[in-house]
């Protein structure tokens, strides 16, 4: 054991440095053979997990799991800081400060002199300076924003969300969960994969949209 792993063991509280300092020394030559052979996409699942895993917590309303499972996606984001730290591209300390440096930028009515005073206004500036810093300028370029990789539902939701502020068709209010039995039984009645027909259905959606803006623009 070396000096450091000595006085990291001998702790009485940790804090967020020392999880960097111990994932360090996991990663390092004389570390664990399983933390040095992990890449982003052998452990990208893993961060999906745990992510789930903080959901249940929520939804059970259980405090120390939800301490628990937070802390393991905490691991997660430091475990791929510290893959990207050593190939060169970024650290942990970057990550903190890109994301303070968001929050500021999109609070203005906090860090600026922009008025907000309902949460309506919030959102409302929020979703403009992310158009903004994102270079999104067109509703196809935020529709194509929606991770792929969401749950087919999920991705559908968020963008009929976003094509709704923009004037095509109405938001998803709620899900009506017999109406979305009855068609995962319809699905499986004729031998289709209801994700993967859902997933289709919301890239002929963005792809409509884009015909709609190019021909307003012609």
């Amino acid at each position: 054991m070396n000096e450091q792993a000595k006085i990291l063991k001998d702790k009485s509280r940790y804090t967020i440095d020392d999880l960097v300092s111990i994932m360090a020394l996991l990663r390092a030559e004389d570390g664990c053979p399983w933390d040095r052979e992990q890449t982003h996409e052998s452990i990208r699942s893993n961060f999906i997990e745990e992510t789930y895993e903080v959901i249940e917590a929520i939804d059970t309303a259980d405090s120390a799991l939800l301490r628990e499972e937070l802390g393991d996606v905490l691991l997660q984001v430091v475990f791929h800081a510290r893959i990207s730290e050593e190939a060169g591209e970024f650290t942990f300390e970057d990550v903190c400060d890109e994301v303070a440096r968001k929050l500021v930028v999109r609070h203005p009515h906090i860090f600026a002199d922009v008025e907000a005073d309902t949460t309506d206004k919030v959102l409302t500036n929020w979703d403009k300076i992310k158009a903004e810093t994102k270079h999104r300028d067109t509703l196809v370029d935020t529709l194509n924003s929606v991770p792929r990789t969401l749950p087919s539902l999920m991705r559908a939701a968020k963008i009929a969300k976003k094509a709704a502020k923009a004037g095509y068709g109405k938001p998803l209010d709620h899900v009506v969960g017999d109406l979305l039995l009855d068609i995962a039984t319809l699905c499986n009645d004729s031998g289709i994969d209801p994700e993967k027909a859902l997933y289709d259905a919301c890239d002929r959606r963005i792809l409509e949209v884009a015909a709609k803006e190019e021909d307003s623009e012609n």
